[in-house]
């Protein structure tokens, strides 16, 4: 360099690179980018999960009015514990033992930065060297994310669309081995729009046990059931397994800019706290940021005083939103749903690309789409299933009705002998 200075030392980081690029956020980005900005038709989101712009999906005042009162009360302008506030962390116990046969503590409870930030301290809490850990295909990307990012082995069980979408246990005991730390279920799943029965979860557990690993359960989806299966947590069947729960109140109250989420040992039996879990968890919560102490202030009031009526409304749109979404996908001959969802927010659904000229592959056909139709899909291969799209329905019923028929449109377009 001139004047004899040394050059700059940095180099880049790889880890970083690679889990960037297997991130949805990654990938609706570059989605995002190639909408074409000279049409004159607003662009609709199908790509993530987030209808709070949408006027139907607006949070109960309830929460807001909390979350004011917090704020004005001049109570919670302090530093939080890195746990998390004891009344935030009594509630969420409260609110989550009234689904389990045992009572939760305050002590079983964590808060953090939203659900992807539980991903981060539960995947770095279990990682050591050499440990591997088991994630479904197709899945929530953050998982793998985050284990790139630190060096943690991935290795993938397969869910099963004919069964609707079912984990297949023989893949999960044909992939553990004496590393394996955890296998992560999503129940209501994202990215498949499936709810797991009870029976299926059991078995769940008792595999897990069997092989001797955990299980990470993410919830942030509970309750958004609208099918013939109830949502039922995995924590049930923590006398089984050892079960550590991710949530949130992002999906439920429709409010995932608020960042408030939890981690939550369902641990009858002690294990979390013999093994070292659970003082692991609360090291990396020391060296991590916190949920605003103020909103961690209204959330007993939000837990505590939220309506029924609410959380029919949300469910009822929704699933209106997905019978919208099934029955249209249903006029496109190229796409194919093996399984109408009935839970979350998404849908898996199969590109039949022999149907399609000049289309490659999902990726290809995502961008053509948000290009010449100003629709933006998530591609499966961002969520481990390539030749699917993983769709959005929750938002506005009349904007999904003229996305599916854009995309409709599209795929007439592009069909073979056209």
């Amino acid at each position: 360099m001139e004047n004899g200075a040394n050059e700059f030392v940095f180099r880049g980081n790889k880890a970083l690179k690679v889990a960037d690029a297997i991130s949805i956020r990654g990938v609706l980005n570059l989605l995002n980018e190639n909408v074409n900005q000279d049409d004159s038709r607003s662009a609709i989101p199908l790509g993530h999960g987030d209808p709070s712009v949408f006027p139907c999906y607006r949070t109960t005042p309830l929460a807001e009015d909390a979350i004011v009162e917090a704020v004005r009360s001049a109570k919670f302008n302090c530093y939080a514990h890195p746990v998390g506030i004891l009344p935030a962390r009594r509630a969420i116990a409260e609110y989550l033992s009234h689904d389990l046969p045992y009572q939760l503590s305050p002590d079983d409870v964590y808060l953090t930065v939203g659900c992807n930030n539980s991903i981060e301290v539960l995947i770095c809490a279990l990682a050591s060297p050499g440990a591997n850990i088991l994630l479904p295909r197709p899945g929530y990307p953050m998982y793998e994310s985050r284990a790139a990012f630190i060096n943690l082995e991935v290795r993938h069980f397969d869910l099963i669309p004919e069964r609707g979408w079912e984990v297949d246990l023989d893949s999960v005991e044909a992939l553990a081995d004496e590393s394996t730390v955890a296998m992560v279920i999503v129940n209501p799943s994202n990215p498949c729009g499936n709810v797991f029965t009870e029976q299926h979860l059991k078995k769940v557990a008792e595999t897990a046990r069997k092989l001797g690993i955990f299980v990470i359960a993410d919830e942030v989806y509970d309750h958004l059931a609208f099918g013939s299966h109830p949502f039922v947590p995995m924590g049930k069947f923590g006398s089984i397994v050892p079960v550590l729960t991710a949530g949130s109140i992002s999906k439920r109250w429709i409010v995932p800019g608020w960042r408030l989420g939890w981690i939550v040992t369902t641990d009858p039996n002690g294990v979390f706290n013999k093994s070292g879990v659970s003082d692991n968890i609360r090291r990396y919560l020391n060296i991590s940021a916190d949920p605003p102490t103020f909103i961690q202030g209204a959330v007993p009031e939000i837990l505590e005083k939220t309506k029924d009526d609410f959380f029919s409304k949300i469910v009822n749109i929704t699933k209106e939103a997905a019978d919208i979404c099934y029955d249209r996908l249903k006029e496109i001959p190229c796409i194919t749903c093996p399984h109408k969802p009935e839970g979350s927010m998404f849908v898996m659904v199969k590109l039949n690309l022999s149907l399609l000229e000049d289309i490659s592959d999902d990726t290809d056909f995502c961008l053509k789409l948000a290009r010449e139709e100003s629709v933006v899909v998530l591609p499966g291969v961002a969520v481990g299933m390539k030749n699917w799209l993983r769709i959005t329905f929750a938002i506005e019923h009349s904007s999904l009705e003229e996305a599916i028929a854009r995309i409709k449109a599209f795929c007439q377009r592009h069909a073979k002998n056209h």
